[in-house]
Order: structure tokens, then sequence, then C-alpha cells
């Protein structure tokens, strides 16, 4: 079982404290989330579910740390935290943009 997966089952405050950010807001997320950043399974591997693609993905952004550094408790190899890890952002902003990211519209032209 990675450190992640212990994180989600533990009944601590730990996924709390290595996200940055409490359960409830984690799963509201991820349910925004999710249908962009599932990848299926193949026949010559299981693929990394949305819940830990987004799981790095934040914890990456919570920390700085490198990607030789979160391939540790991830266990995902840097090479594909570096395409994991992007693309997640991206998903995040087309899932959030609308409902937190709006500009004012302005008629007038400023001068």
């Amino acid at each position: 079982m990675t450190l992640m997966r212990k994180l989600r089952t533990s009944a601590t405050n730990d996924l709390n404290n290595y996200l940055r950010m409490d359960d409830m807001c984690f799963n509201e997320l991820l349910s925004m989330v999710k249908p962009f950043i599932s990848k299926k399974n193949t026949k010559m591997r299981k693929s990394i579910t949305a819940e830990e693609r987004l799981i790095v993905t934040l914890r990456y952004l919570a920390t700085g740390r490198s990607l030789e550094g979160l391939k540790f408790s991830a266990v995902i190899s840097p090479q594909a935290l570096g395409r994991i890890i992007p693309d997640t952002c991206q998903c995040i902003y087309k899932a959030l943009k609308k409902k937190y990211l709006k500009f004012e519209m302005r008629t007038q032209l400023m001068v």
C-alpha cells in the first residue's frame, strides 16, 4: 500500500497535513477533475488512478518539492510525474475556471 493510500484510509488528520487541504475539499475537487484525469487500464499495466494523480499534484503544489523527491512518497517515476503534474494542473484549471476564475467584463475602454 502506498503512502497516499495510507493517508486516505487513516482516521487522523494526516491527509490534511500532507496536502494542506481537508478531506471534504479534496473530495469535491476530485469529483470535479476526475472526468478529465481518469485513465483506462491496459493489458500491459494498471493506470495511475485519478485520486493518485490529484494527490501527487497537490503535494507538488503545496511543497514545491522536486519530482525526484516526490517519487518516493508517490511510488511513481519522475518521468511519469513530469507528465502527470502539468496535465493535472491544466485539468484543475479547466474544471475550476468558470466557477472561480471569472473576469469582470468592462464595456468602457480605459484611457
